[in-house]
């Protein structure tokens, strides 16, 4: 049974996902967060019990000598500046530099640890050299740093969702693996729909990796069939190629 608790301070907040999972896991107290966003910060108080804690607006405008203590930070940080659905202006934007009040924070206050999350195209946003950016100043302040893309469907989330987990400590003699390997139960091997004369869909990843197209319409009795490529769109107009994965 955990007893002792690690302080964690909840930077960039949103509604609470990363507050979420900690309470979850157990073992950790929340002593203050920051969130800019007036309606996500509403459902944050909401969703917890925020009674005594520290809180800042604006990260840009923390004072770390006001703060409390904490051995943890946690920050999903902006990602719409290195998002393929945005125009990954990365640093330019200015969005993109609020990892910077990550680094004057992890400077001054000093956790043990801190764990970063951010969209997968912070990897190879400005031809790679934007996380190596990243990767260097977080190195700079001493902390051993070990990064992850993970999908969220692998841990028991109904949802697919690619994340970049950063993840750093000071203490160096906990270096090794501690970014975990997707697993299954095989509960994700699933049968989408059967069909009398249509090919039964099986997925090993939960998904299947084409669309699939109905003959008869909704209400045809002949099956679910999978059409054989990858397509973007099943219309009358044809089908649109697309790469595997695609959705």
């Amino acid at each position: 049974m955990i007893t002792a608790t690690i302080q964690f301070f909840d930077l960039f907040s949103g509604i609470g996902g990363f507050r979420e999972g900690l309470r979850r896991a157990g073992g950790f107290t929340c002593v203050g967060h920051c969130e800019v966003d007036t309606y996500a910060d509403k459902n944050y108080r909401l969703l917890f019990d925020t009674e005594g804690e520290w809180y800042c607006s604006d990260a840009r405008t923390i004072e770390p000598e006001r703060m409390p203590d904490f051995d943890l930070l946690c920050a999903g940080f902006p990602c719409q500046a290195f998002s393929i659905a945005g125009k990954r202006e990365g640093f330019a934007d200015a969005r993109g530099t609020l990892f910077f009040e990550i680094a004057r924070l992890l400077k001054a206050k000093r956790p043990q640890y801190f764990i970063l999350e951010n969209v997968p195209g912070l990897l190879s946003h400005d031809k790679g050299r934007t996380f190596c950016t990243i990767l260097s100043t977080l190195s700079q302040l001493g902390y051993h740093v070990e990064w992850k893309v993970l999908n969220s469907k692998d841990f028991g989330v109904p949802q697919a969702r690619k994340r970049v987990y950063i993840v750093g400590y000071l203490d160096f003699r906990c270096a090794g693996k501690i970014l975990p390997e997707p697993e299954t139960n095989g509960a994700a091997l699933i049968q989408i729909r059967a069909g009398s004369q249509g090919k039964r869909v099986y997925s090993p990843k939960g998904l299947s990796c084409t669309l699939t197209s109905q003959a008869g319409g909704m209400g045809g009795k002949t099956g679910l069939y999978d059409v054989g490529v990858p397509i973007k769109e099943n219309t009358k107009l044809g089908y649109k190629l697309a790469r595997e994965g695609d959705s």
